[in-house]
């Protein structure tokens, strides 16, 4: 199963110790040693795990700022992946924003400079005709694939080359949070060109020095490298990461039936959000189906979290129809309505008909602002995608709060300084009564007394969870149901079920025990929906102890 390594045992000598899958480095045992021709290309004295943690730590604490801690991490990792591993897992709480959001968006901008090792593909439009013997290069058997191609990156827009950031976190989490070998881990960046002028204009920029490629030849590309991953990995899991939303959408619809795959950025935030949110409404003894949703942001994060909680409304009872008529979701150019003759087709769904707004108070022949919708629609959950800080101003949420008890507010952009508000904000503008989980990592907040805990709705929750219950079933596609699944089991994980002043979601020392449960939700799942064989709960059970990895020598 996946929790053996999959790469060569046999190297010796300085080959194994340049090998951050098989190295030890003092961890070799005397015997190793011998075994491995080690013997004098390592000091004498032979540490033991702990030992090694502790000076790590040491040598961490050390660092003078987020990026230069990132960097060391990063450096762990190309040294020794159980070190790193191991690590991450005893300091989670500290190190995962480190490795991941935020602070993966700076180490995005700044690749470039910081490069240091090869890690994973880099598939270049210049070479799209070399797919299959870039492919051949990778010598071992790969379960996972994280991909983007660097156009939207976080909040943070186009970084090229720099988007490898991304994929190499997201894989991290995977084997962190989702127990996934990092043998059988793969990230890719497809470098189509960039639009970036910083980046184009850096002399150390590393990537292919091009606008991006459009229109027919971006497709044509992707189409190529998709026949190339099925014929190089058959079985493996693709996960498309942080492409611009007009390309999103349509690569998953176009290839979510040919190969196992998913976007996490539509289909990952969808379900966190969802479970997020659900845990929410629970808590305070609301029932989903009352519920008046706004979102702000219509990229694909903002239709892929709107479109799975019109489903769990959907599966509440209610009808289609009349789910869709409680959610309002407004992009650049306000609401989303059936009078507008700009609407892409992922948003014709979204938008509320226009005799609907008839009564509003506001002017309907401009733009309709989410001050307009909150006035007139009095949301009860209002969730933030925009990628721009201050979006949720002081005098909409007050106005929010002035009719809902305890409103429920997601400010989810990343990094933290993209986040549409504060949590201390909101709780000062609601009197404390909002229940607030955001994209990246807050302090909780003290209020008239009382400690806020801010759940951070990271998608980190889910996708490894998937991956470690679609590898474990051995799933040959990913279907909707399998998220529903997810997003359930997520909030049935919430430490606020059982106490209204706790965090929504679980802590994040707890993340491997939430995805074992998450995991079995989609592997269950996977079977009902006929894409995985069946098994028993206790063979299910078996399946995904052996496919969890825990770093230890």
């Amino acid at each position: 199963m996946n929790n053996r390594a999959a790469t060569s045992s046999d190297k010796m000598g300085s080959a194994r110790i340049e090998d951050p899958l098989l190295n030890k480095g003092t961890g070799f045992t005397e015997e190793e040693r011998r075994e491995y021709r080690l013997t004098g290309l390592l000091p004498p004295h032979v540490d033991s795990l702990p030992d090694q943690l502790d000076r790590a730590y040491e040598a961490f604490s050390s660092e003078p700022t987020d990026l230069a801690k990132h960097i060391f991490l990063r450096d762990v990792q190309d040294e020794n992946e159980t070190l790193f591993y191991r690590l991450l897992l005893e300091h989670v709480e500290e190190m995962m924003p480190l490795v991941y959001t935020p602070v993966v968006g700076l180490a995005c901008q700044q690749f470039s400079h910081i490069y240091r090792r090869p890690r994973g593909v880099f598939v270049a439009y210049p070479n799209r005709d070399s797919m299959d013997e870039i492919f051949a290069h990778v010598d071992r058997d790969i379960d996972v694939i994280v991909v983007t191609d660097g156009e939207r990156i976080l909040g943070l827009g186009d970084q090229g080359a720099g988007g490898m950031g991304i994929p190499i976190g997201k894989l991290s989490l995977y084997s962190l949070c989702g127990g996934i070998h990092p043998a059988r881990t793969l990230p890719m960046l497809l470098d189509l060109g960039t639009n970036n002028a910083d980046r184009i204009n850096d002399p150390r920029y590393i990537g292919w020095r091009h606008e991006r490629i459009r229109g027919k030849e971006y497709d044509d590309f992707i189409e190529l490298f998709v026949e190339a991953i099925i014929r190089r990995f058959p079985n493996v899991l693709l996960q498309w990461e942080d492409f611009a939303s007009v390309d999103a959408e349509r690569i998953l619809a176009k290839y979510r039936d040919r190969l196992c795959t998913f976007n996490d950025d539509i289909q990952g935030t969808a379900a966190v959000t969802s479970g997020t949110i659900w845990a929410a409404i629970e808590a305070t003894g609301g029932q989903l189906a009352d519920q008046r949703f706004v979102m702000l942001g219509a990229g694909s994060a903002g239709v892929g979290i709107t479109e799975q909680l019109v489903r769990a409304v959907v599966a509440a009872g209610v009808s289609e129809p009349d789910a869709r008529s409680r959610f309002y979701v407004i992009d650049r150019d306000g609401l989303l309505h059936d009078e507008r003759q700009d609407l892409d087709e992922v948003h014709v769904p979204l938008a509320q008909p226009s005799a609907k707004l008839g009564n509003w108070d506001c002017d309907l022949s401009r733009p309709i602002t989410l001050a307009d919708v909150v006035r007139n629609a009095k949301p009860t959950v209002l969730v933030g995608a925009t990628g721009q800080p201050g979006a949720f101003p002081e005098s909409v949420i007050r106005d929010m709060a002035s009719h809902v008890e305890r409103p429920v507010i997601f400010p989810l952009s990343n990094p933290t300084s993209r986040a549409e508000a504060t949590p201390a904000d909101l709780l000062a503008w609601t009197d404390g009564r909002a229940l607030i989980a955001t994209g990246s990592p807050f302090e909780p907040v003290e209020f008239k007394g009382q400690t806020h805990t801010i759940a951070q709705c990271n998608n980190s929750y889910i996708f490894p969870a998937m991956g470690l219950g679609i590898l474990a079933v051995s799933a040959e596609r990913v279907t909707d149901n399998m998220f529903m699944a997810a997003a359930k089991a997520l909030k049935e994980c919430s430490p606020a079920l059982s106490d209204r002043c706790a965090s929504l979601l679980p802590p994040l020392h707890t993340i491997r025990d939430a995805a074992r449960r998450i995991g079995a939700a989609v592997a269950k799942q996977a079977q009902l929906d006929g894409v995985a064989d069946a098994r028993s709960d206790k063979e299910l059970e078996d399946c995904i102890a052996q496919t969890m990895w825990t770093p230890d020598y």
